[in-house]
């Protein structure tokens, strides 16, 4: 695919008992979903935010709970 998707935001989650993806329209969008799920009760212990650039999904950013504010 390298024509750019419609949700150019994409939010894997991990942890020891969940892998899960999750696009998004906007930077914000992905934000709001990332802490929303970092800050829960929820298994996530880690999150990477990956932009779509240049026609290929580029890593933006990897972020834990203890790193949220």
């Amino acid at each position: 695919m390298n024509r750019r998707p419609r949700k150019p935001w994409r939010v894997t989650l991990s942890g020891p008992d969940v892998h899960a993806e999750s696009d998004h329209t906007s930077e914000r969008a992905a934000y709001d979903f990332l802490c929303a799920a970092l800050r829960g009760e929820g298994p996530a212990s880690r999150a990477r935010v990956h932009h779509w650039e240049d026609g290929r999904w580029q890593l933006y950013e990897t972020l834990t709970p203890e790193e949220l504010l």
